[in-house]
């Protein structure tokens, strides 16, 4: 397997390969984000690549809100978009090197961008990141791509096998608005952290 690290990720922007990314914030996490009140939580966006999500948030409102990314073109492209958004929100290091409590945590393309070997300590991470009650919500692919390189997929019940013992598990089903390229291939999951 290929050695996923910085330079891998780095390498992705410089040249383009970056077939992940939407050119906007997702519909689902639009959705959800809109029926928020709250806007003063702090939110954590890890792996967060060029961060429509966290653009998103921030232009309704959100200026709390902490991103991660291991490369740091992406998080250049962010505050070159949003040059108002904090430099101190911007973190460009390895996602289990992250610090902080967060209330809210939005997953987009970032679990499946880790190594599969990594999803219990993911899950150990995100609780430990989690304030009491804090919300893990966001997309998980619901498909094997059978790849030995990012995207990583596999199934809902592989993936209940992780987040059960740390969360709540308030809604794990079918995505019903995916983007087209996605449709049938997306769990959409909201997750509250165990005490």
């Amino acid at each position: 397997m290929e050695n996923i690290n910085q330079n891998y990720w780095e390498g992705r922007y410089r040249k383009d390969e970056t077939g992940w990314d939407l050119g906007a914030v997702s519909t689902s996490l639009k959705q959800y984000i809109d029926q928020l009140k709250d806007k003063s939580i702090k939110i954590l966006i890890p792996g967060c690549g060029n961060g429509y999500e966290a653009e998103y948030l921030f232009k309704n409102g959100f200026h709390n809100v902490h991103v991660v990314d291991y490369a740091p073109m992406p998080l250049e492209n962010l505050h070159k978009r949003i040059p108002e958004f904090p430099e101190n929100q911007l973190h460009q290091n390895d996602f289990f090197a992250t610090e902080g409590i967060y209330d809210l945590i939005l997953e987009q393309t970032f679990f499946c961008a880790l190594d599969p070997s990594l999803r219990k300590k993911y899950s150990e991470k995100m609780h430990h990141l989690l304030s009491g009650h804090g919300k893990l919500v966001g997309l998980l692919f619901n498909v094997d791509f059978g790849n030995n390189t990012p995207p990583f997929g596999g199934t809902k019940e592989e993936y209940e096998s992780y987040f059960a013992p740390y969360f709540f598990i308030k809604t794990f089903e079918e995505c019903y608005n995916s983007i087209a390229p996605r449709a049938g291939r997306e769990l959409f999951i909201i997750a509250e952290k165990k005490i």
